[in-house]
């Protein structure tokens, strides 16, 4: 599943071509994804200008004039394009398909010209539409937590979120009601550069004054890091994710622990190898050398 950094990239590539833009006509060529679409869908869509496209956590949040926000979640296997033209006349596209069109199951006809499709071979994506004015209050937005990107997260804020917690790093890491849209991939990348092993019992990282420990400040600079290194990366294509544009990312190819069993461990002077082990069902990557 397309994770934080993949889904800002999508986010970034789309902006351009969404924002300020009139849907001219909205089209649902099927009656649901993971769930059925809101009760007039397409209509609801049709006529209005996208005044802002957010993301909170994995999802795409579009703004319209009308008072709504269509909330998009990629799911499994969703990815957008951007096509130039009227796709039913002529099929001029900006950059490759890259994907089968049997699979696109929304359409969005923009004022200048262009189209935005989405695409989703799984369907286990889907969309909904909420009241911008209440959108924090949404089941979806609610109880999500802090965003790991720019100067958003603390140490304070972990240390306040895992103080007596005596639960696995890497779980409470996955907790979305404390930090927002950080997944697998990148809780092992963090996990992996401040040196501390998913194992570790969360509270062991909080001092009895609920102060975070310099390792908390260390792990934190590194979730932040980490996330911002993919976004510049484009994000890790595995799978199915490309971005907007059909470009792949390639922070794959940067990967100290993810998907990295066997191999040597990348820390100056650790002489450790990455190991595979299953934490709630779940891979996780990790040198039990050096990550302590």
């Amino acid at each position: 599943m397309p994770e934080l950094p993949e889904v800002e990239t999508v986010r970034r590539g789309l902006a351009p071509a969404m924002e300020g833009a009139r849907i001219e006509r909205a089209e649902a060529r099927r009656a649901d994804l993971r769930f059925p679409f809101p009760d007039r869908f397409a209509d609801r869509l049709t006529g209005n200008r996208i005044l802002a496209l957010r993301r909170r956590a994995k999802y795409l949040l579009a703004d319209l004039e009308s008072g709504d926000t269509l909330i998009m979640h990629l799911g499994m296997s969703g990815s957008f394009r951007i096509e130039e033209g009227n796709p039913v006349a002529g099929h001029v596209f900006h950059h490759p398909r890259g994907k089968s069109a049997t699979h696109d199951h929304v359409v969005l006809a923009l004022s200048g010209g262009r189209t935005v499709v989405y695409n989703d071979p799984r369907r286990f994506g889907f969309m909904k539409l909420a009241e911008t004015a209440t959108l924090d209050e949404h089941p979806l937005i609610a109880d999500l937590g802090l965003e790991p990107t720019g100067n958003q997260l603390s140490a304070a804020d972990l240390a306040a979120g895992m103080a007596g917690r005596k639960s696995p790093m890497k779980a409470v890491l996955l907790d979305q009601k404390l930090i927002a849209g950080l997944g697998n991939i990148y809780v092992c990348e963090a996990l992996w550069r401040a040196n501390i092993s998913p194992r570790r019992l969360a509270g062991t990282l909080v001092k009895k004054n609920g102060a975070p420990t310099p390792r908390l400040e260390m792990l934190t600079e590194a979730i932040r890091a980490v996330i911002a290194d993919a976004i510049a990366a484009g994000g890790s294509s595995l799978r199915d994710y490309v971005q907007a544009d059909g470009e792949l990312g390639y922070f794959q190819h940067t990967f100290a622990a993810y998907d990295r069993e066997g191999e040597p461990c990348r820390h100056e002077g650790c002489i450790g190898t990455i190991s595979r082990i299953v934490q709630s069902g779940r891979s996780t990557f990790y040198c039990p050398h050096c990550q302590k």
